[in-house]
């Protein structure tokens, strides 16, 4: 059964994108909404949606890149065009507007870009394989088997591993990013949805939406090694991790909240009540600001990191389905 669930929005280490652009470039918030083929821009300092860019069927997954680029997944998944309608849209951010487009594979649920943004993993969820796309020659290097279904998408901070979770097989597929191949696959918990690593690339988190839980995942081994058991009613989808590695963010789905967890405790610290149905979710580069899409109620939550506390919503596009933000010098009224 497909699922039209968000995963990772925010793939690229923060302090490395920060790095490339101006430490006084306006930082932005780009969110993808599914239903009606757009992508928000919201001007962070005011909470407000600047442009609406339309850029092609089923958007989900979405990505800062190097280079005030945007990159943001399509999939035709009603296969309504006779045409190559699934493809990754990039997006000049200085603009706005749709500068190309990158074939990736089938149905491409969510992705990631290495942290040097030279190359991007797409997760093909119809055909159950990964495909990596090197960005500079828009040459596909590899198309990989993974998991069945697979969804979310990470790339470690240090460059060295992607991790591919998939929803029907209860896996996660490791991808050597130096070869190219899958060394290693793992099962965690029912239903694997987002995965996100720590800045120091030593663990990984997967949600587990059925299970309720977050695997935690020694990433040198490639084992689950612990897990994070939620409250009852909790689908967690999104996730992200602080730049200081000690607290974890998930997203609630249908409970219409965002966990806080500790990473040294592995505890249950606070729970934010947010929009509804929240999915995507993603974190300023400082981590004093959380985003989460909240799919059913067309809007974005503006969550303060230090009192815990939703301080704003903004109305967005129909169904918004993930969030990258970034440092860009980018669009303004």
């Amino acid at each position: 059964m497909r699922a039209r669930l968000v995963l990772l929005a925010l793939v690229m280490c923060p302090t490395e994108l920060a790095a490339q652009q101006p430490v006084d470039a306006p930082l932005r918030v780009y969110v993808s909404n599914e239903d009606d083929g757009t992508v928000s821009v919201i001007d962070a300092a005011t909470n407000r949606v600047t442009h609406r860019l339309r850029v092609g069927l089923g958007p989900r997954g979405i990505a800062a890149g190097a280079n005030g680029r945007i990159y943001v997944a399509l999939s035709d998944t009603q296969r309504s065009t006779t045409g190559d309608a699934d493809a990754i849209a990039e997006i000049d951010a200085a603009a706005p507007r749709l500068v190309t487009r990158h074939r990736a594979g089938s149905d491409p649920e969510a992705f990631a870009l290495s942290p040097d943004g030279a190359r991007l993993y797409a997760s093909n969820e119809d055909a159950g394989t990964a495909s990596i796309i090197d960005l500079s020659t828009r040459e596909s290097l590899a198309t990989l088997v993974v998991g069945i279904e697979p969804e979310g998408v990470a790339a470690s901070p240090d460059g060295r591993w992607v991790y591919v979770t998939a929803e029907t097989s209860n896996t996660v597929s490791a991808i050597d990013a130096r070869s190219n191949s899958v060394t290693a696959s793992f099962l965690v918990d029912m239903r694997p949805r987002g995965v996100a690593f720590s800045p120091d690339s030593r663990r990984a988190y997967v949600s587990n939406e059925i299970s309720a839980t977050v695997s935690v995942v020694d990433v040198a081994t490639h084992t689950v090694v612990d897990a994070i058991a939620l409250e009852p009613g909790a689908k967690p989808v999104g996730v992200a991790v602080s730049p200081d590695g000690t607290r974890l963010y998930v997203s609630l789905g249908a409970r219409g909240s965002v966990a806080v967890v500790d990473t040294r405790s592995l505890t249950l610290v606070a729970e934010v009540p947010v929009g509804r149905r929240p999915w995507g979710i993603a974190l300023t580069p400082d981590g004093s600001r959380l985003y989460t899409a909240n799919g059913a109620s067309d809007d974005v939550s503006v969550v303060d990191t230090g009192t815990l506390r939703e301080i704003a919503r903004v109305s967005v596009g129909r169904g918004p389905w993930g969030i990258a933000v970034a440092r860009h010098a980018g669009p303004s009224r």
